[in-house]
C-alpha cells in the first residue's frame, strides 16, 4: 500500500525536504547525481519502494537543467541510442521483479549497488575501452543498469563507469550520462504509476521538492567558490559509504 501525504509524520515530511536540499547542493558543489544521493536517505525514512517515486521529479528537473546546460543532445542520442533503448525493457524488469521483493531484500540490493559505486569513485581507475567494443557493450550497458536501476532505483551502475571507459569529453560525458538517467527516470515513473506506487500524493511532494533543487544547486554553487570540491566529494562519498553499510546492516 503506496503512502499518502497524510500518512506521513510531520518528522518524515522535514527529512524528506532535508534529504532534497542535502542532494540538491552535493549535486550544486560536486556534480553528484541527485537520485544517489537523495535515495539512500530516504530509504531510511520512508522505506524503497516508497522512496523512488520521490526522486523522480526533482531528479528529472534537476537534469534537465545540466542538459541544456552542456549542449551536444543531439550528437550524444545518435551515438548511443542503442544503450539508452536497451535501458527501457531491462529496467520495466528489474520493477517486476521489484514488485514481487521484499523491501528488506530490495534495500540489501541497494546497500550493495551503492558500495560497489562508492568504492569505484573512491579509487577511480583509468578505465580504457579497447577499439571496437563501444558497439557490443552499448546495449549490456543499458541492459545492466536499467535492470539495477528498476530493482533499486539506483541509475549510475554500470553506465557511469562504461561512459567514463570512453574518455569522452568532459560535456559530452555529462550528457550521456544525464540522457541515461532521465530516461530511466520517465520510464520509471510510468512503471511506478502502474504497479500504483506513483501516487497523486508523491506528485505534490515531489514537485514542491524542486525548489529544494533549486535552493540547494545555488547554495552548492555558492559553497563551492570557498570549498575544496574534492574535499566535499569524498565527504558525500564518506557519508553514502556510512549509508550503504547502513542499508545492510539493517
Amino acid at each position: 500500500m503506496p503512502i499518502t501525504a497524510f500518512d506521513l509524520a510531520t518528522v518524515e515530511i522535514i527529512t524528506i525536504f532535508a534529504a532534497y536540499l542535502f542532494a540538491a547542493t552535493a549535486k550544486g558543489i560536486t556534480g553528484l547525481g541527485f537520485s544517489t544521493t537523495c535515495l539512500p536517505i530516504l530509504v531510511f525514512a520512508i522505506g524503497l519502494k516508497d522512496a523512488l517515486s520521490l526522486v523522480l521529479i526533482p531528479s528529472i528537473c534537476s537534469n534537465l537543467v545540466v542538459m541544456r546546460q552542456v549542449g551536444q543532445f543531439k550528437s550524444t542520442i545518435l551515438r548511443f541510442w542503442p544503450m539508452l533503448l536497451a535501458t527501457i525493457p531491462s529496467l520495466l524488469l528489474g520493477l517486476w521483479v521489484l514488485s514481487g521483493t521484499d523491501g528488506a531484500t530490495a534495500k540489501i540490493i541497494l546497500g550493495l549497488v551503492l558500495l560497489m559505486w562508492c568504492s569505484f569513485s573512491f579509487l577511480k581507475p583509468d578505465l580504457r575501452l579497447p577499439s571496437g567494443l563501444e558497439d557490443r557493450l552499448a546495449p549490456i550497458s543499458g541492459i545492466c543498469t536499467g535492470f539495477l536501476n528498476g530493482l533499486t532505483g539506483s541509475q549510475v551502475m554500470p553506465v557511469v563507469p562504461f561512459l567514463m571507459s570512453l574518455h569522452l569529453g568532459r560535456n559530452a560525458f555529462i550528457q550521456a550520462a544525464n540522457c541515461s538517467f532521465t530516461i530511466s527516470s520517465l520510464i520509471m515513473m510510468v512503471g511506478l504509476g502502474y504497479l500504483g506506487l506513483f501516487t497523486g500524493s508523491d506528485v505534490v511532494i515531489s514537485t514542491l521538492g524542486v525548489l529544494c533543487v533549486f535552493i540547494g544547486v545555488k547554495v552548492g554553487a555558492a559553497i563551492r567558490e570557498r570549498l575544496s570540491e574534492k574535499t566535499f566529494q569524498k565527504m558525500i562519498l564518506s557519508i553514502l559509504t556510512a549509508i550503504s553499510i547502513g542499508l545492510l546492516m539493517s
